[in-house]
């Protein structure tokens, strides 16, 4: 009889136990099961993304596809290493782009028939969305998403401080404009034969109003951004019109622009995914000193000195101005970028020896806006800066990743080089 008590009192033991473990093993199996379809809409640098991803779920295990539109071009990718615990989800797209296997990795949470997700394209971009099952009642826009007017942006949260306020008042109405009574410059689109990417590119080149072989003029390198080519900053900034404006009002000296393909491999489009061309705007070093600059030289009257050599650029060229420019102070005396991206180089790595940049550097500019939310590239780079006491311009205005901040920015830049340095 002993012996039936024990037995029960063992078996009253381990029934909660059992129940316990047999209610969890329920929960986790309720909790997330993602199989259908899936949508998001969201804000991204090369512009408005949209996603359906459908998914297959078995047991903890996930696979499936994503189909993706942006700027009219749509793609299919597949999905690996997906994986669903409890009410944590995460899953890897993977991007094919010239043979090369690009990781977009996502990460996050299940809640009811929502998808709290960070989206990340390696170290460049990395976005906060929620993706709704199809058909689910309509959700909030998460932060970075479209819809959203916080202060976060869809490179992460936006924290100011005190040293991020505006170095200059913003241009007067109509410094974007082309006027009339004026002298204006010249555009043209030219190609050279590039030695380190095998093929011939295209810049398109800015002359200054009555240029002339008789006169040796400075050049800015001037370049683009992540999904853009050597067309962008015409297109959305108008180098040209600002140019002949501030000539004109005798605010700035009349120079070359030199607007590259900062995209440096073979076929140098934007493609259907830009994110996945990141790796060539590293190499693109190789492409300016080696090959543009030469062309440009044999070209156009210029003056071959470092002194009338100046290098800038908006979001990716911003961080390839800062990354190329600060290496190569033999070459360029004026370095300008404009919000740049996350390609920028840790801080230690740009100057490794700041007593020594201090002294070559004729102009270091930094800017972004205050809703941008790639702004802690820049903080830190002031910062940096800032700590190794090396001279520089730190101006925060009032905007996001955007042409309204780039285009002020080359306003500002484009006063102040190859004049008496701004230090």
């Amino acid at each position: 009889m002993d012996g039936k008590l024990k037995s029960l009192d063992q078996y009253a033991m381990k029934t909660p136990i059992i129940l316990l473990n047999l209610a969890v093993a329920s929960w986790s199996a309720l909790a997330a099961n993602v199989t259908g379809t899936w949508k998001v809409e969201f804000d991204s640098r090369i512009g408005l993304q949209k996603y359906t991803y459908t998914f297959k779920q078995d047991g903890t295990n996930l696979t499936g596809k994503a189909n993706s539109e942006v700027n009219d071009r749509k793609r299919e990718a597949e999905l690996k290493e997906g994986r669903v615990d409890g009410e944590k989800i995460s899953f890897v797209e993977m991007l094919n782009f010239q043979g090369n296997d690009i990781r977009i990795t996502y990460s996050g949470t299940i809640v009811s028939n929502e998808m709290k997700l960070t989206r990340e394209v390696g170290t460049f971009a990395k976005e906060d969305i929620v993706v709704k099952r199809d058909g689910a009642a309509p959700v909030a826009a998460a932060s970075g998403q479209r819809g959203q007017g916080g202060r976060r942006g869809f490179g992460g949260p936006i924290e100011l401080k005190p040293d991020d306020k505006a170095a200059f008042p913003n241009p007067a109405d109509g410094f974007d404009k082309a006027r009339e009574g004026i002298a204006h410059g010249k555009l043209e689109m030219v190609e050279y034969d590039s030695k380190s990417v095998g093929n011939k590119r295209k810049a398109l080149v800015y002359t200054p109003p009555n240029y002339s072989a008789d006169q040796k003029y400075p050049v800015l390198y001037l370049l683009h951004g992540i999904g853009g080519d050597e067309e962008e900053w015409q297109r959305g900034g108008h180098p040209e019109v600002i140019l002949d404006n501030l000539i004109a009002d005798k605010k700035a000296v009349p120079m070359i622009i030199v607007m590259p393909n900062g995209r440096a491999q073979p076929d140098d489009r934007p493609g259907p995914n830009a994110m996945a061309t990141a790796p060539a705007f590293g190499k693109f070093d190789q492409d300016l000193l080696g090959s543009l600059i030469p062309f440009v030289q044999s070209r156009y009257s210029v003056t071959a000195e470092r002194e009338s050599r100046a290098l800038a650029g908006l979001s990716m060229g911003g961080g390839q101005s800062l990354n190329f420019g600060l290496a190569n102070l033999d070459t360029f005396a004026w370095v300008g970028g404009f919000s740049s991206a996350p390609n920028t180089k840790p801080t230690a790595e740009l100057l490794p020896d700041p007593e020594k940049a201090a002294k070559q550097l004729k102009l270091l500019y930094v800017s972004c806006g205050n809703k941008d939310g790639l702004i802690r590239i820049s903080q830190n780079v002031h910062a940096y800066l800032k700590e190794k006491d090396v001279p520089h311009i730190w101006h925060v205005d009032e905007h996001g990743h955007d042409f309204q901040h780039w285009k002020k920015g080359l306003y500002q830049f484009a006063q102040l080089i190859f004049k008496p340095a701004t230090k």
